[in-house]
């Protein structure tokens, strides 16, 4: 057992009444199954072909402040920190380190019966639905991080969208990462929209403290049949923020998911996004976009499996890398015994702007099925440098046409947003990263 893990053990076991005095019964009830699996796995190392580009056990190590006992801030988040998309109309609600907090901005638009709100409070309103969805596909005997998650995890969100819904707004959650000290934070999301029902929820993490970050993450989303769910994910934190974060999605028939990750700015990021299609005619559309440079690391990991016939599905993934920055894409499209018919495509596509850049891409296909039609393909590469003599011919400064072809080459993930504001303002984001003006927060006043 490597030391990291037994920290995290021996954590656990020294504040385990704390962290379920201060969290609900149907949250707590999973723990004791969820740590008892993170013992038997440990962190992984590199070793394990998942993780085999993310050093895990490295950014684990250290002491890092916890906040079981729930200790409440002295401000409200919505007044010191502003993180609107301009001509969008949105309900906002905040979630500071890993705590829901009650102000959920222009509630009064969101349709009746839709919930927005505090993971553990609504897992004692919600008893039957909790017992029903939470923890069920985010799987801990296969996944250490998602087994320690489970086991320290105390509040979150809960989305619930009921049956013919139609949210008109879209839900933005805003996570902040702020402290004093080297912070753990453990983030719990629970989505859940029924049949008919459709919705657009945007995740904005942002972290406003020069301090070391350790966050795990869990994302669980059903989709019921013929429902339609997206879930944009926008990273802009720091080099200090260490990001660990699992997306499970479950999608009935006809449903329609797509989850779109785009890092702007970060440390270290691990994404490990899964889409289980379990009824006929499901579609999903998995995305991410990242901008990278100095030694910033981002790991983007797949997996979707078409178990029934008749599923769809469609992911890309584009990385422009810059300085040292370190990429990574593994990508698995599973198609089941039964699943005919099935029609899968899979393209990552990355830029290396220097020697020094690495990108490491593993797309892969395992098919059981013979009626399929499914491809993959992977790209690395630097820009075309004909093109840039090209523009520089007309007139165009080479800084310039290097801008305008990096801006292009991520455009196409970008375009695949539906919400018209939010993708002309991610545009404005990425011209501003790429100028080297998106250095960190706006907005914010916690950290001034």
């Amino acid at each position: 057992m490597n030391t990291a893990t037994k920290n995290f053990i021996d954590l656990y076991t020294r504040e385990r009444e704390v962290i379920q005095s201060n969290s609900s019964e149907i949250i707590n009830g999973l723990r004791t199954d969820a740590m008892l699996n993170f013992k038997k796995l440990g962190l992984p190392s590199r070793k394990l072909e998942k993780y085999k580009y993310t050093d895990v056990q490295k950014y684990f190590e250290g002491d890092f402040l916890t906040n079981f006992d729930r200790k409440p801030i002295n401000y409200e988040p919505s007044e010191v920190f502003k993180c609107e998309v301009p001509n969008l109309n949105t309900v906002q609600a905040f979630l500071l380190n890993d705590s829901f907090y009650p102000t959920i901005d222009k509630k009064e638009l969101l349709p009746k019966g839709v919930t927005v709100g505090s993971l553990s409070q609504m897992a004692d309103r919600f008893i039957e639905w909790f017992a029903k969805y939470y923890g069920k596909i985010a799987n801990t005997r296969e996944d250490a991080l998602v087994a320690l998650n489970t086991a320290l995890v105390q509040d979150g969100v809960f989305i619930y969208i009921p049956k013919n819904t139609v949210v008109d707004v879209p839900i933005q959650l805003i996570n902040i990462l702020s402290g004093d000290q080297s912070t753990l934070v453990n983030r719990r999301l629970l989505i859940m929209a029924e049949e008919n029902a459709q919705v657009n929820i945007l995740m904005c993490n942002h972290a406003v403290s020069a301090v070391d970050f350790l966050q795990t993450g869990v994302t669980e989303i059903f989709a019921g049949e013929n429902a339609h769910i997206n879930f944009y994910e926008i990273e802009e934190t720091h080099s200090r923020t260490h990001r660990f974060n699992s997306t499970f999605v479950h999608q009935a028939a006809n449903s329609v998911v797509q989850v779109n990750t785009m890092t702007l700015m970060n440390g270290v990021s691990c994404n490990n996004t899964n889409f289980h299609l379990a009824g006929q005619g499901a579609h999903a559309d998995c995305n991410g976009m990242t901008i990278s440079d100095k030694e910033q690391h981002i790991d983007n990991i797949t997996l979707i499996d078409h178990a029934v016939p008749h599923c769809t599905s469609h992911e890309l993934f584009k990385y422009v890398l810059d300085d040292k920055a370190v990429g990574a894409f593994t990508g698995m499209i599973l198609v089941r015994p039964d699943a005919q018919h099935t029609n899968s495509e899979q393209t990552n596509r990355s830029i290396c702007l220097t020697k020094e850049a690495r990108m490491y891409a593993r797309p892969q296909l395992e098919i059981y099925a013979d009626d399929v039609r499914c491809g993959h393909g992977a790209t690395v590469g630097q820009l075309d440098e004909k093109a840039l003599f090209y523009m520089q011919a007309r007139g165009i400064n080479r800084d310039e046409a290097r801008l305008l072809l990096m801006f292009a080459f991520v455009n196409e993930v970008i375009d695949k947003i539906n919400i018209d504001p939010l993708k002309e303002h991610l545009h404005q984001l990425v011209e501003r990263r790429f100028r080297g003006e998106l250095c960190n927060c706006a907005g914010s006043a916690l950290n001034k």
